[in-house]
């Protein structure tokens, strides 16, 4: 698994990778994004709060199938866990709150979770977190552990002064317990979109290695317009990976590598833009759900195809059109530019390029376009 080059963007991370001639970092950089490998953990009080955050990660409400339930089947004590059901290597998991005994071992309660294990950690909390749990943050913290953030539910009968009221308590309690310059990030579990969540978001992709932060957006639901977007441009990335890969770019081009365009790949490319992008039917439905409004008139609105089902004869119609549009001029600079061996190559990457791009666009924006009319139906 290639969590390469933290810190850059995406797709600078991925041309360094072809520049250097390292196909495997890039390779599995592809498979990584495709798969969408990452494990979150949320820590506190089994409630209805607790478990709204959870379906409302994963694109559920409390009445879907596999949704986690207020009243957790599991003893108090145990870990469990919840798969998405769209993208079955995201996983959630419901830890236990820390113990409030005394006195009390963080690394004990840490090993007993598995914290290692998952990329990020919320410690959540309804009104103020008690001193143990600020003691296992304390304790990530020394053991370079970045990915661990204090998340405040805000209830119905919250205001936005009452809940800035509650945030300037906790910073103080954060601060004389030891937690340098700390943060807390206000959550409304039903709607993740309003208050701190993006927030939580731009932090959680600045502080998880590159691969992982474009797995979990990649893997969440379409919440917001931003998101849409963001997960545009990642799938973008996506398709240049996987075109050079498959076009058998690289700096030092080598013979009969890859030499014809993967349909397979692109298949694999566009199912999982459509699951991303909330576009399958079952995912319209729950977010029809969720939003209160009718699952007919989103998806009604989606006008791409691919939105509708991606089937291997319109992927291959696409690619297919895509190489015989591609302008004249474009050729004789491959034949100029490239060795005879890598010109067919190159052609295939520059076809795969466009053709997958132009169906990321016309997703994205019937993406954007049911998000725009839920949150509307929803106000």
């Amino acid at each position: 698994m290639a969590d390469v080059l933290r810190g850059l963007n995406l797709l600078e991370s991925l041309k360094a990778s072809i520049d250097n001639n390292k196909l495997s970092d890039v390779k599995d950089a592809v498979e990584d994004l495709l798969i969408s490998r990452i494990n979150l953990a949320v820590v506190g009080d089994r409630g209805a709060e607790k478990a709204t955050f959870i379906n409302s990660l994963r694109g559920l409400s409390s009445g879907d199938e596999g949704a986690c339930l207020a009243e957790c089947p599991d003893a108090p004590e145990e870990v469990a866990g919840y798969p998405n059901p769209k993208h079955p290597d995201f996983r959630l998991w419901d830890l236990p709150p820390v113990p409030s005994t005394s006195p009390f071992g963080p690394e004990a309660y840490m090993d007993r979770v598995k914290f290692p294990r998952y990329n990020a950690v919320f410690m959540t909390f309804s009104q103020t977190p008690q001193h143990n749990s600020v003691e296992v943050f304390l304790e990530a913290r020394s053991q370079q552990r970045e990915g661990v953030y204090f998340v405040l539910f805000a209830s119905a009968k919250d205001t936005k002064k009452s809940l800035e009221a509650k945030r300037k308590v906790i910073l103080e309690i954060l601060t004389s317990e030891g937690v340098a310059q700390p943060k807390v990030y206000l959550v409304r579990a039903s709607t993740l979109e309003k208050l701190d969540f993006p927030g939580l978001l731009e932090d959680l992709s600045t502080d998880l290695p590159e691969i992982r932060a474009n797995a979990l957006l990649l893997a969440l639901p379409t919440l917001t317009s931003t998101l849409v977007t963001q997960k545009k441009e990642a799938f973008k990335a996506l398709v240049w990976a996987a075109a050079s890969l498959s076009g058998g770019v690289s700096a030092i081009p080598v013979p009969l590598v890859a030499s014809m365009i993967d349909c397979s790949v692109a298949v694999r490319i566009l199912t999982k833009a459509q699951i991303s992008l909330c576009l399958d039917n079952e995912s319209v439905e729950r977010l029809a759900r969720r939003r209160g409004t009718e699952a007919s008139r989103l998806k009604a609105l989606r006008t791409c195809v691919l939105s509708c089902e991606v089937t291997k004869g319109e992927v291959k119609r696409r690619l297919a059109a895509a190489e015989k549009d591609l302008p004249t001029v474009s050729s004789r600079l491959v034949e100029m530019a490239m060795p005879r061996h890598a010109r067919y190559a190159s052609r295939s990457f520059t076809a795969m390029l466009a053709a997958l791009n132009g169906a990321i666009d016309e997703m994205a924006s019937d993406a954007e376009k049911m998000v725009t009319a839920a949150l509307g139906e929803e106000k």
